[in-house]
């Protein structure tokens, strides 16, 4: 049987911490430090949320109640990280548009409610620790 995403089931699975801890101690990415601080500040942000591995890589998805909804609309889902790129994390925020950032932390226009945050260093994760936390924690009120 197939393991189930948080992302995409109505019902709250607990976090999976010992696993996103496992995937981060094996990364080979230039930004693994950049992306434990990243995890540590979204983690942070709010006691509903929870992380996994989903996509291959740690994604933060809420906690709480939920009502049902179609699993292939992954309403749980807050932010997955994207190591794609050597110089850079990216943070995709699935459903972006509801962070209402004016901050200029998330950028793109997709059509589909998606927004980016690009990390290059650990002083710009520490510099924008708040608007991070902020852009998590709207998107969560969202979703009670």
């Amino acid at each position: 049987m197939a393991k189930i995403t948080a992302c995409a089931t109505s019902e709250s699975i607990p976090s999976q911490t010992e696993v996103v801890d496992a995937f981060i101690k094996k990364l080979k990415h230039p930004m693994k430090d950049v992306a434990q601080l990243v995890r540590e500040t979204i983690l942070a942000a709010d006691k509903n949320v929870g992380e996994e591995i989903a996509w291959n890589s740690p994604t933060f998805y809420y906690t709480g109640k939920m009502e049902p909804f179609n699993p292939k609309h992954y309403k749980r889902c807050i932010i997955n990280m994207n190591f794609f790129k050597q110089d850079c994390l990216r943070l995709v925020f699935l459903f972006g548009t509801a962070a209402n950032d004016k901050s200029g932390l998330l950028e793109g226009d997709y059509k589909d409610g998606r927004r980016l945050a690009l990390f290059y260093n650990l002083d710009e994760v520490k510099s924008r620790k708040k608007d991070l936390q902020k852009a998590a924690k709207e998107i969560i009120k969202t979703m009670k």
